[in-house]
């Protein structure tokens, strides 16, 4: 169903089962999936592909160029997976031949009113976005991360699995998996225990994961901590994860507890 008010190219795709309401924009190199719904007052344009079940709130804007100086009108792209919920006045823009070209966002994620997505950001599946949070460019944001209202986040950095970033905090460091960030420039206040337990982890790899996170952080010579983590968190694939999530990119500071 299309309202009769809405403009859309006929060189857009739409799927089966599309409702498209008032007042939207559909513009030639979009592609909707099944059942995805643009309520009203909606523009897409650019290569952007929306999977199903995705709906669109009052005057989001997806696909316009990015807010780089560096972008010359190169190609580029936005994926945005399937059943999403992106809600009033969130933006989203497309990649940079800086990132890869490509924004891409997974499944099952929640886009509060005002959220920001900047060119290159790469976003995994259940991920909540609260009010008025902007992504910087080349943002990347793993499974199931909350993010909470009027937080910041820098461009480049990056959020582990299952993390939690409080309310009104300037995210300048990256956040290991599991990791609880809050504060106006952002610090380790310890492990979103909580998350971790609806996840139904077994009891024993969380204290295990507490217990390497303590060791890890005991000084600020972080690397030469991790060196001596011992055989006993060989097993624990919650104390690898946080491993390798810094062990990835050394040049990326690490969000650590006050001192």
């Amino acid at each position: 169903m299309i309202h009769k008010s809405s403009v859309i190219d006929p060189k857009a795709q739409l799927s089966k089962n599309v409702k498209i309401g008032p007042f939207c924009f559909v513009g030639p190199g979009v592609e909707l999936g099944e059942n995805v719904e643009l309520i009203s007052n909606i523009h897409i344009e650019g290569n952007t592909k929306i999977g199903s079940g995705t709906r669109l709130f009052p005057f989001a804007s997806i696909g316009t160029q990015p807010q780089d100086l560096k972008y010359n009108n190169e190609e580029n792209s936005i994926v945005i997976g399937n059943n999403n919920i992106i809600r009033e006045y969130v933006t989203i823009n497309p990649g940079t031949i800086g990132g890869g070209s490509q924004t891409i966002i997974g499944n099952n994620c929640l886009f509060m009113i005002s959220s920001h997505v900047a060119h290159d950001c790469k976003i995994g599946n259940n991920v909540i976005i609260a009010n008025n949070v902007p992504l910087g460019g080349h943002v990347t944001i793993e499974d199931s991360v909350v993010i909470g209202g009027n937080s910041a986040v820098q461009q480049f950095t990056r959020i582990g699995r299952l993390a939690m970033i409080g309310g009104m905090t300037g995210v300048l460091k990256d956040v290991i998996p599991f990791g609880l960030s809050i504060g106006n420039r952002n610090y380790l206040q310890g492990l979103n225990l909580i998350g971790l337990r609806r996840k139904k982890y077994e009891n024993q790899k969380i204290m295990g994961l507490d217990k390497a996170y303590k060791e890890i952080f005991s000084s600020k010579n972080l690397y030469e901590n991790l060196s001596k983590i011992n055989g006993e968190f060989k097993g624990n694939e919650l104390v690898n994860e946080v491993i390798a999530f810094i062990e990835k990119d050394k040049k990326r500071p690490i969000c650590s507890p006050q001192s």
